[in-house]
């Protein structure tokens, strides 16, 4: 199979020094590039900023910033691969006008409002665009997990959510272990507290169904 795909977080710019970001390591999307290209799949791999090697057999690495960034990476790649698995934390909000130059707190007051808009939702892009390709995203959540998965599922037009609680501390963003649960319209499949490798071999498994 030819798969993409995204890892890391995204940053959005306030001014020329700030900007808002997330906790994502990148661990989980690198561990399922670096699985799938041994597991012997051509693998492309789009990352935002993180402190990380590039993972060793991926055919590409292309490093991205933003949201806007990342959602032109996946769609110069889409009608290439035939599945997109997005682990890739993509901010939800970023700054409506971004400073030119750094933002003072001289003159400013003790409060300063930020006025945020919405970024494009990449899977909900991809969505309408796909033809054969297997679309697999990822739920992050901190509550209401699975019922937040589920509908993800079906608003984004997934093939597969793969779920998890970033509230635990053993799992989810900066660990090297994650409890999961694999969702389709038709099954889910709960995982237990495993490392981000054996996470991704159980999916590109999945995949290879």
């Amino acid at each position: 199979m030819k798969i993409l795909v995204t890892a890391g977080p995204t940053r959005e710019a306030i001014d020329p020094v700030r900007f808002l970001s997330n906790r994502s390591s990148g661990k989980m999307g690198y561990a399922v590039a670096e699985v799938a290209a041994e597991m012997g799949h051509e693998v492309r791999l789009v990352s935002g900023p993180v402190a990380r090697y590039e993972p060793s057999g991926v055919a590409t690495v292309e490093q991205v910033i933003s949201a806007a960034d990342m959602l032109d990476a996946v769609l110069a790649n889409f009608e290439w691969c035939d599945v997109l698995v997005m682990c890739a934390a993509v901010a939800d909000w970023r700054p409506k006008v971004v400073a030119d130059q750094k933002l003072k707190k001289d003159g400013a007051g003790d409060v300063m409002t930020l006025e945020l808009e919405r970024t494009v939702d990449i899977l909900q892009v991809v969505g309408g665009k796909k033809k054969s390709q297997v679309l697999v995203g990822f739920a992050a959540e901190t509550e209401n997990v699975l019922d937040e998965a589920r509908r993800k599922l079906v608003a984004k037009g997934l093939d597969m959510i793969v779920a998890n609680d970033v509230s635990r501390d053993d799992a989810g963003f900066g660990v090297d272990t994650n409890a999961v649960t694999f969702v389709t319209e038709g099954a889910e499949t709960k995982m237990p507290l495993m490392s981000k490798r054996n996470v991704a071999a159980v999916l590109v498994e999945l995949l290879e169904l």
